[in-house]
């Protein structure tokens, strides 16, 4: 409120106000500028049965989990009722809103730069161990903000004894910081990787599995560059951006069938699809693949094309927003 009287009394009197509502940034924003045009970003409505909440078996709900979700949602209600427009970056998320509200909702990506995120030959990444790494390596990749359950981190753990046992000669590149962005911490360990590896570590050759944390972006690009097979797993939730980065770098790309997940990838024609909740299904998907990539390299030329025709910012995305905002 301060800051957007602070604009307000310096003269400021937008046209146009995209806000992302989440965290109640938008209480205020018609209050101060009547005349501007609001839209909001809304990126999810959370609700007790049916999405995140309760999904893994392991880590079941607690009242106080529905509680805290009713109220995280207060804030998307009152912005739903002060905006002109509002966006959903896709059609499930979109679905979780009330039925009352979705028709103000418009569901379109923010887009991938595909130009910029592409199949690169030359790539190369440069390990912690001073080694290097290319597309003549077998690669597997995963990942995530934060690796933590939410993006099935453990489950990817529990995979990656049996795929190494396979696959002898398999580099394993995880990627993504140690925090906690939408669960909660372990019991017992400091983050999940550590809780992870008290349970698997012992099953594991450490020397090809390289935990890189969060990495500048265009080193993330040159890891998707490289991977002969990408995972990617989720809860029903926000869809990550670097699963669509994934499919425009051209990956062959084995995900969670989870929505969103399932609006983009269908299986075996743009990548495969496997239940969340199986580690060994995972695990044998992915030794087949990288066992076989020839087989497999088709996969990762569709999902490019995926990207490209539906998604790409230039073409697509921009395109569309330009007519949300009213800029043509």
């Amino acid at each position: 409120m301060r800051t957007l009287g602070h604009y307000k009394r310096a003269g400021l009197e937008p046209d146009i106000i995209v806000m992302h509502p989440g965290w109640g940034d938008g209480f205020f924003v018609r209050d101060f500028f009547p005349g501007a045009r609001v839209v909001g970003f809304f990126e999810y409505y959370y609700r007790a049965r049916g999405a995140d909440l309760g999904f893994d078996p392991e880590f079941p709900s607690q009242i106080n989990d529905i509680f805290r979700l009713h109220a995280s949602n207060a804030t998307q209600l009152l912005a739903l009722e002060s905006c002109d427009v509002g966006i959903c970056p896709t059609e499930w998320q979109r679905s979780r809103f009330p039925a009352g509200y979705q028709n103000q909702l418009i569901v379109q990506h923010e887009g991938i730069d595909t130009q910029r995120v592409r199949p690169d030959q030359t790539a190369s990444v440069r390990l912690s161990d001073g080694r290097e790494l290319s597309r003549n390596d077998e690669v597997l990749t995963f990942v995530a903000r934060n690796l933590e359950p939410y993006r099935g981190f453990h489950i990817l753990m529990r995979a990656l004894p049996e795929i190494l046992r396979h696959r002898p000669k398999c580099q394993v590149l995880v990627v993504g910081a140690d925090g906690c962005s939408y669960g909660k911490p372990p019991d017992n360990a400091e983050h999940w990787k550590e809780r992870m590896l008290q349970e698997v570590g012992g099953q594991l050759d450490l020397t090809r599995v390289y935990f890189t944390g969060a990495l500048p972006y265009d080193q993330y690009l040159k890891v998707l560059q490289i991977s002969r097979v990408h995972l990617y797993l989720t809860y029903p939730f926000v869809l990550s951006w670097s699963m669509l980065e994934a499919m425009a770098a051209g990956c062959v790309v084995i995900a969670s069938n989870t929505a969103p997940v399932a609006e983009f990838i269908s299986n075996n024609v743009n990548g495969q699809l496997f239940d969340f909740r199986d580690h060994a299904q995972l695990a044998a998907l992915a030794i087949n693949a990288l066992a076989k990539p020839d087989d497999h390299a088709h996969l990762g030329l569709s999902a490019r094309d995926t990207v490209v025709q539906r998604l790409d910012f230039e073409t697509v995305a921009w395109p569309a927003y330009r007519k949300i905002l009213e800029l043509d």
